[in-house]
């Protein structure tokens, strides 16, 4: 089983690693794009006022633009502890201990408008790009990207499962074919329904950091549900879309 992170627009400082390699990564067919897209980012620093405009920056956000400009030379972090934020606050890898904590490196991989797809070990440094960044003078980041994100995706669930929890424009990336996606739903005490914004990522963190660490080998969207629900998380099916379930 695969379960496929959004990423987070906060990410940790520094790191102890060297600097980034792109052959270091996983998914090498995805290099290519990689690497256009770190050195447009790197000539796009040396224009602050473009990049903001580029990236959805306020210039107290300078320092995103110096975090791009260092991107071949910054010190890297495995991807799974460069995202911070209330997902990654949810699903707490590094409380994960022995046969758990390798599973969940094993298990958890990022979605991301820069590298495509990260493994949990991946090293890589901060950034800044989102999913709806538009780079001056290039199509939409998913146009760039579904060519060859799509193919490699499609190979990741030929062989084991996917539970996609990336959010709509992450998802157009790349999409995966056949994957258990998710959707949290809060239910009033009348029993109406609407879609979580706001705790939407915790939900979703926590329900990861159950798939990352169970012993359970889930190959269906049933066998998700079940774990979930093992784990005290109210959960319906409906085919290949889960809906997990929370208080209004």
């Amino acid at each position: 089983m695969l379960v496929l992170l959004p990423p987070s627009e906060t990410k940790r400082d520094g790191g102890d690693g060297p600097p980034l390699r792109l052959d270091a990564l996983s998914h090498p067919a995805l290099d290519a794009v990689r690497k256009a897209l770190v050195e447009e980012l790197v000539e796009l620093a040396a224009d602050p006022p473009a990049s903001r405009a580029a990236l959805g920056l306020s210039p107290a956000q300078d320092a995103e633009i110096a975090r791009n400009a260092a991107l071949w030379t910054a010190p890297t972090l495995p991807a799974l502890h460069r995202y911070t934020g209330v997902l990654f606050d949810a699903l707490d890898a590094g409380s994960l201990r022995g046969a758990a904590a390798a599973r969940a490196r094993a298990r958890l991989a990022v979605g991301s408008a820069l590298f495509g797809i990260l493994r949990a070990d991946d090293p890589v440094p901060a950034y800044r790009l989102s999913a709806g960044s538009a780079l001056p003078g290039r199509g939409t980041l998913a146009a760039r990207w579904k060519p060859v994100l799509e193919p490699e995706l499609a190979a990741v669930a030929a062989a084991e499962l996917v539970v996609d929890l990336r959010s709509g424009s992450y998802a157009a990336l790349g999409r995966v074919p056949g994957a258990v996606t998710v959707t949290v739903l809060a239910e009033k005490p009348d029993g109406t329904r609407s879609v979580v914004s706001h705790f939407n990522k915790a939900h979703k963190g926590r329900l990861a950091r159950v798939l990352a660490g169970t012993r359970a080998e889930p190959t269906d969207a049933a066998g998700v549900a079940a774990i979930a629900r093992r784990a005290g998380m109210r959960v319906e099916r409906a085919a290949q879309v889960l809906s997990v379930i929370v208080p209004a």
